[in-house]
């Protein structure tokens, strides 16, 4: 599962989720997209549900590429501890998804697939999604 290899602070505040995403909303590297359309936190275990979805689909044709890297910490307190005590330790790692961001892309394999396959890995995500092409976001 995607985590990173270290970090400067083991925990991390929750934040929000306002506002659209402002970077990660074309298609850069493949023909096809996944393109989100809530804001959502995705978790590791989730994104390679959908990794796995989309290349058992795709077999050995076509190319993947994941844009989006689970990088936040989410902490949770033992079932059952009384409050206080301080924060909980981190349990998982999720990426902070918000509308417009486009989160796999492929190439080398004909819409209908590529449609199929995005299909589904956005059934194991927690959010709405679209799928979309190069030239409907204005890529070349």
């Amino acid at each position: 599962m995607l985590m990173p290899k270290r970090v400067k602070y083991r925990k991390q505040q929750r934040g929000r989720m306002r506002g659209k995403a402002y970077r990660g909303g074309e298609v850069a590297f493949g023909q096809y997209g996944l393109l989100s359309l809530e804001p959502a936190w995705v978790t590791s275990r989730q994104l390679e549900a959908a990794r796995v979805a989309i290349t058992r689909s795709i077999k050995r044709g076509g190319k993947m590429w994941i844009r989006v890297f689970p990088d936040k910490p989410v902490t949770k307190k033992p079932a059952e501890t009384r409050m206080g005590k301080g924060k909980g330790a981190p349990e998982e790692w999720v990426a902070v998804i918000k509308p417009g961001r486009v989160m796999f892309e492929l190439e080398g394999i004909s819409r209908v697939f590529a449609q199929e396959a995005m299909k589904l890995g956005a059934s194991k995500l927690p959010m709405r999604t679209r799928f979309v092409d190069r030239r409907e976001l204005g890529g070349e």
